[in-house]
């Protein structure tokens, strides 16, 4: 079970009995980087749980430090040893769950990701709490060729196991889930561990009908940033979750295929 260090919560001036949301972010040897994005998502006053995810010592170190220096903002969730970006985005949001949250926005630790966006994301989630706001990336010069053409075979994939084009990019790491939702799909199903968490949670949801609203939003990837994506490990886990999800969706076809005709 994962260490908790817990909060008191400050006020968000977005919150009603409906919408009370928190902010979850996987941490995995990002001590360069998650200052910076933790002092740029304060200042929206809107409260933060890091989840450490079995990082190195001087990564730890400054988790613990972030959590003294705002004991009303940050949560500290402590993984004992590495479990993978999945593991520690459902460990973030169980304990979102126990202190009774509603939504979690999830955001990388590295700063790809804009924070100035967060507040038109709550409000997104805000007017529409049923649904998940699924951030699409806007690349600037930064993203590595790779990276960007590599993407179009996920892509290509759920739009098969979808029979939709519902799903713009399955693949960023800010988004916003309603929690009710992420809970009941985890208690019946394991969910990707790692790198195929973000692609693996998000066609399983729209499979169980939990509408999708994509929403643009800038990426960059930072000349010290560091990636924790192995290619041969993350590449063989990937493909086994687009081939389960291709036979999972052979076995809800006409179900599927019922909801597209019913949208014509």
């Amino acid at each position: 079970m994962p260490a908790v260090a817990s909060c008191s919560e400050p006020p968000v001036s977005n919150r009603s009995a409906n919408f009370r949301p928190c902010i979850v972010i996987p941490v995995y040897n990002h001590e360069g980087a998650i200052g910076g994005v933790v002092a740029r998502l304060l200042a929206h006053g809107v409260p933060c749980i890091l989840v450490d995810d079995g990082s190195t010592p001087a990564c730890a170190q400054v988790l613990d430090t972030l959590a003294r220096q705002h004991p009303d903002a940050v949560t500290l969730v402590r993984l004992p040893v590495n479990q993978g970006k999945g593991a520690a985005v459902m460990a973030g949001m169980g304990a979102a769950t126990d202190a009774g949250f509603t939504h979690a926005l999830q955001i990388d630790a590295d700063g790809q990701h804009e924070t100035g966006d967060v507040p038109g994301f709550l409000a997104a989630a805000a007017a529409r709490p049923d649904a998940i706001i699924c951030g699409h990336p806007v690349y600037d010069a930064s993203v590595p060729k790779a990276r960007l053409y590599g993407r179009y075979a996920t892509h290509i994939w759920v739009w098969i196991n979808t029979l939709s084009l519902d799903i713009r990019d399955s693949m960023c790491g800010f988004r916003v889930y309603p929690l009710a939702v992420i809970d009941a799909l985890a208690a019946r199903r394991r969910l990707g561990q790692r790198m195929n968490f973000d692609t693996d949670i998000l066609v399983r949801l729209h499979w169980d009908g939990v509408a999708i609203v994509n929403r643009p939003t800038p990426v960059r990837y930072p000349e010290d940033g560091v990636s924790h994506f192995r290619v041969w490990r993350d590449n063989v886990q990937i493909s086994a979750m687009h081939t389960q999800l291709f036979f999972g969706m052979l076995l809800r076809l006409p179900r599927l295929l019922a909801r597209k005709w019913s949208r014509a």
